[in-house]
């Protein structure tokens, strides 16, 4: 990050909090690759507060001219009338990820809206907030897909898809993971929105062995599977998402919709369309998802896949 990068990422901050948007959303997407010598960072707009995450070291004095120009950026007219009131910096390269409060008072928790939904985010204690933003597309078209269907959501976490799937009339929704902490924050989630927790389920269970319970809630019309890329003991993407694209044909109803993500920079989505092919052949490749506009990428390819299958 030399001066003159550090120069284009806080013109873009101004202008993204010119003015601020009304719900949570990505002010900048190093990550895509669009800007040389930001591809390190994110800055996310969280009702609020103003997360930046760095994600590669840099050194003392680079880390030094970012927290200036972030302390600068509080100073201007534009925060101020932005409403915001806390400024985060967190070092996602450290072990544990630890978190920076340069302006505000610390918070643990927060609460934010996407499309006129709640969701409880974690600040400065873990890792990842809770929601992941380049997916909001994917549970607003969760949500209009949703009404009088049964849905299963593998790979839960926070149980994003779930609030989206009964804001947007869903029958039922069952929510996977192994994470029960995560299916926790899931349940608040629901809760933050009023919905009626008979209708959802939580299973803190290893998915590879529960394919006979999940048999047993089924069919079902709308089947989610948002993994992680690699976690260690668990889930290995090349290794282990033909094993979950093999079974859906015993879950899924007659005409039934999967929707099937990969996160993976290194993997494109005819990986996802040919393992789909090979595995359950009866499943059709219908669409590809837009990601949000926010999140530019040089090499679409690299970016979020969100892939929509349908028996």
């Amino acid at each position: 990050m030399n001066p003159a990068s550090l120069l284009t990422l806080q013109q873009h901050l101004l202008t993204a909090l010119t003015p601020a948007p009304n719900e949570t959303r990505r002010l900048f997407h190093g990550r895509g690759r669009c800007w040389p010598g930001l591809e390190q960072i994110t800055a996310d707009w969280l009702q609020g507060v103003l997360l930046i995450t760095l994600f590669k070291p840099v050194t003392d004095e680079e880390l030094a001219a970012l927290r200036s120009m972030l302390l600068e950026l509080t100073d201007s007219d534009i925060w101020r009338d932005s409403q915001a009131h806390s400024l985060i910096l967190q070092l996602r390269y450290l072990p544990d990820s630890p978190s920076e409060w340069l302006l505000g008072e610390p918070k643990e928790q927060w609460d934010i809206c996407e499309h006129g939904l709640h969701y409880r985010l974690d600040l400065g204690r873990k890792q990842n907030t809770g929601l992941f933003l380049d997916m909001r597309l994917g549970r607003q078209w969760v949500q209009q897909q949703s009404a009088c269907k049964r849905v299963l959501n593998l790979f839960a976490y926070t149980c994003g898809f779930s609030i989206a799937a009964i804001a947007g009339g869903a029958q039922q929704v069952i929510n996977l993971d192994m994470a029960k902490s995560a299916l926790a924050r899931g349940r608040d989630n629901h809760r933050l929105n009023n919905h009626d927790l008979s209708k959802v389920s939580f299973l803190g269970h290893d998915l590879f062995n529960s394919w006979g319970k999940l048999r047993k809630s089924g069919p079902y019309d709308l089947i989610i599977i948002d993994p992680p890329s690699f976690q260690r003991g668990s889930f290995v993407l090349s290794k282990d998402y033909p094993k979950v694209l093999r079974r859906l044909p015993e879950l899924l109803s007659e005409n039934g919709i999967v929707l099937a993500c990969c996160n993976d920079p290194e993997i494109g989505p005819d990986y996802l369309i040919n393992a789909m092919n090979e595995q359950a052949p009866q499943l059709k490749f219908i669409e590809r998802l837009e990601n949000p506009p926010e999140f530019p990428d040089s090499n679409p390819d690299s970016a979020l896949k969100t892939l929509v299958f349908q028996g």
